[in-house]
């Protein structure tokens, strides 16, 4: 199936971000002020997971009041997820895995997916089921050291390390070949005080500078 305007505007939109914040919060009720934080900082691309108190919810609002902000889905591990936040408006699919069936579906809604790989095996078959991104998670557990090998055999491939990417080697990641990364934990805690609010923020901008040829703009 040929790719649509809309699938590879949403491809360039994620690769010129350089950086997907991702949201895995426990309480519901602390989602919306966090990503109204991340988007005052500078975040154009985020996710909310699957295991993040009704985050559908969160997608549909985030999308509503956030146009100019490419709102995905993560921890999709199968097609029920998939479907849930595609129905909620997702605009790009995020998995941990490489599961054929939802690339298939999420590709069926021209959404880009960020497919979750680890082995040269799982690489192999996330780029013959053509995910937009190649998710490399755990990243940090791994290493630098195991990124820069795997690109050997696999060049050109559009790699995105996932888990372990903090502000302290963020660069690093890049200058290994990243195209991008994802941060989750040390970008998405709950905010509560205005103090913290404005901590994140500039924890943010903070990130955002580190990332080589940045493009970010406030939306």
């Amino acid at each position: 199936m040929p790719l649509t305007q809309q699938h590879l505007q949403s491809v360039d939109r994620i690769a010129k971000s350089r950086l997907v914040a991702i949201i895995r919060l426990n309480n519901k009720e602390d989602v919306a002020g966090v990503i109204a934080c991340l988007v005052a900082g500078g975040i154009t691309t985020l996710e909310v997971t699957a295991n993040t108190p009704g985050y559908c919810e969160a997608i549909a609002e985030a999308r509503a009041k956030y146009p100019n902000v490419l709102v995905g889905a993560g921890t999709i591990t199968n097609t029920e997820r998939a479907q849930q936040a595609i129905d909620a408006g997702a605009q790009f699919i995020v998995t941990p895995n490489t599961e054929a069936s939802v690339i298939t579906l999420a590709h069926a809604h021209n959404l880009p997916v960020l497919m979750g790989a680890l082995t040269p095996t799982d690489i192999a078959k996330a780029i013959s089921l053509k995910a937009d991104f190649i998710k490399i998670f755990p990243a940090g557990a791994f290493g630098i050291k195991y990124f820069k090998d795997i690109q050997g055999p696999f060049s050109d491939v559009p790699f995105m390390p996932v888990g372990g990417v903090n502000i302290n080697n963020i660069a690093q990641w890049f200058e290994a070949g990243a195209i991008g990364v994802g941060v989750g934990n040390d970008l998405t805690q709950a905010v509560n005080t205005q103090q913290e609010k404005n901590d994140l923020i500039q924890h943010v901008k903070n990130y955002l500078s580190k990332i080589p040829n940045t493009n970010q703009k406030e939306a």
